[in-house]
């Protein structure tokens, strides 16, 4: 859907109520919808996680309680991004595109392992006090920049030197060192975020076509080497491949087919002792699916259709064009995050690695996300009163 032509500075700026979460019943049904994700996934989590703690002689509570302390500070963020006008995100957007991107070139660097350690092959955590994974961080830093920048560009996306060239400029600072971490799922999904966001505000989908033409030999490349190429062999060939590069995805196939429509039950599943790889991160869709079975899985389901279906309505009803590209930015964050982790572990998708919002273990992804539905909720509550019907003007 093309934003073109949208008024982007309306007439007057509509104020915060006192109180309340704003105009409608879409702010109430996004809070509830998040608070049920959360609290589900917190629940499932200590599932998923408890016996993989104790093989590492930690206690059973150790991944739950380290989510549970960064969903309080998500929280609490949330609450104050909601609190404050979105516009005033406009002005951070240069700043915040600087700090993630010094912090993803802080990881690469040859001499900085002692704070960014490599870990499975990557790096992509940075250690200053507290563990963050800037990575997660950039997916939120693109939405806000692209929807500022993309405001600004209105009269010249028919240009592609004058248009898209600029977009393409700052995606590609942050994708680079994104690539040689190496994360090239996470890469894929910023650069995804960054277009659709500008698609959305009226850049021409022919220049896309062009550009997609252009990179498809480097991205190729990318999937034709190394661990990469395993994967897309395995997902092609799934039986063949089951206890080698398909191995996780074979497993997660187990786990969801042994919960059948009501699941094995709760704290009963199988897979996740040693069996399921990271099922309380990468997989946890398919324990979450063992346990429960189709009944959970669906339900799981409903309550992100919930979030984007909300999401799309606050950025339809939103006062100015930055205010429905941010808010669809961040339901596309959601969405694609939800899509991909389920497509992998449905055997639909390669394993990419991606968290499922909300519900995996993984503090950064989770105050990402936490913050976005802040956003959205910011959003909601500029939306002008709506006059009550029969009322005299």
């Amino acid at each position: 859907m093309s934003l073109a032509g949208v008024d982007v500075s309306p007439p007057s700026t509509p104020e915060f109520a006192e109180s309340g979460l704003g105009q409608g019943w879409e702010p109430a049904a996004l809070l509830g919808a998040t608070l049920l994700l959360l609290a589900f996934g917190l629940v499932n989590l200590y599932s998923a996680s408890a016996f993989l703690a104790q093989r590492q002689e930690l206690p059973d509570t150790f991944y739950v309680l380290r989510q549970a302390v960064g969903a309080a500070a998500g929280l609490l963020l949330l609450v104050v991004v909601a609190r404050t006008p979105y516009r005033w995100w406009r002005a951070l957007a240069w700043p915040m595109v600087a700090a993630v991107w010094f912090a993803l070139i802080l990881m690469i660097l040859p001499w900085t392992h002692g704070i960014a350690p490599e870990i499975n092959g990557a790096r992509r955590w940075l250690t200053l006090g507290v563990t963050i994974q800037p990575s997660e961080f950039a997916k939120l830093a693109i939405i806000i920049w692209t929807a500022h920048l993309a405001v600004k560009k209105q009269g010249a996306f028919r240009s592609l030197s004058q248009g898209l060239a600029p977009f393409l400029l700052i995606w590609g600072l942050l994708l680079l060192p994104v690539l040689f971490q190496p994360d090239l799922s996470t890469a894929f999904v910023i650069g995804m975020l960054g277009a659709l966001t500008v698609f959305a505000a009226g850049a021409r989908i022919g220049h896309f076509v062009f550009l997609a033409i252009l990179l498809a030999p480097l991205a190729l490349a990318q999937l034709g080497s190394g661990f990469r190429q395993d994967r897309m062999l395995a997902f092609q060939d799934m039986a063949g491949h089951s206890s080698a590069a398909g191995y996780q995805v074979h497993q997660s196939l187990i786990a969801l087919g042994s919960g059948g429509m009501f699941g094995v039950g709760f704290g009963e599943g199988r897979q996740k002792f040693g069996f399921l790889p990271e099922p309380h991160n990468d997989f946890i869709f398919s324990m979450i699916g063992e346990e429960w079975g189709l009944l959970g899985a669906g339900f799981l389901i409903l309550l992100y259709l919930v979030i984007v279906v909300v999401g799309f309505r606050i950025a339809r009803r939103a006062p100015d064009l930055f205010g429905q590209l941010l808010a669809m930015g961040v339901t596309n964050l959601i969405a694609l995050h939800a899509v991909l982790h389920m497509g992998v572990g449905l055997g639909l998708l390669p394993p990419t690695g991606l968290s499922l919002p909300l519900v995996s273990y993984g503090r950064s992804n989770l105050m990402v996300t936490l913050i976005g539905v802040g956003l959205l909720m910011s959003v909601a509550r500029s939306v002008p009163d709506m006059p009550t019907r029969g009322a005299v003007p």
